[in-house]
């Protein structure tokens, strides 16, 4: 299908060439500025702060259970590259087919639970410095003893 145009004299047709080329021109810069945008809208980043949040999985937990079954894989791994490490092919599938019956069943608020209570273990053992700790003389400090 070609168009037709009312062009007369060389001075149209340029004017007609030029108003064409600006128009190719701005629409590559916003093909060009279009382009950026989508893919920094979907890189592997930014997805990842979009979507890695606490709050976004626990969305999708409740919905799909990854933990669980990200869990009941990963587990008999751990347990049979590292406890079980020199133990035989029995203990070793029984203990896969224990942690992965386990592990099915924890979800991403269990995960959490036992990382904050472990994380608790871990802040009570410090010790109070002697700075911060507070020298009581025995006098009341509403007494009148000037």
């Amino acid at each position: 299908m070609s168009k037709r145009y009312n062009i007369k004299n060389l001075e149209e047709l340029q004017a007609h060439l030029f108003a064409l080329k600006s128009g190719y021109m701005m629409q590559e810069d916003m093909l060009k500025q279009n382009t950026r945008l989508y893919v920094r809208q979907y890189s592997i980043v930014n997805l990842f702060k979009k979507y890695a949040t606490p709050s976004s999985f626990m969305k999708v937990d409740e919905k799909l259970n990854v933990s669980s079954k990200l869990m009941s894989l990963v587990l008999p791994i751990i347990m049979n590259s590292t406890l079980f490490r020199g133990s035989g092919f029995m203990t070793k599938a029984l203990v896969g087919l224990a942690t992965s019956k386990m592990g099915k069943s924890l979800d991403a608020e269990h995960l959490s639970s036992i990382f904050t209570s472990v994380k608790g273990w871990f802040n009570k053992s410090k010790k109070p410095s002697k700075r911060n700790m507070q020298v009581d003389y025995g006098i009341p400090p509403d007494s009148e003893t000037f």
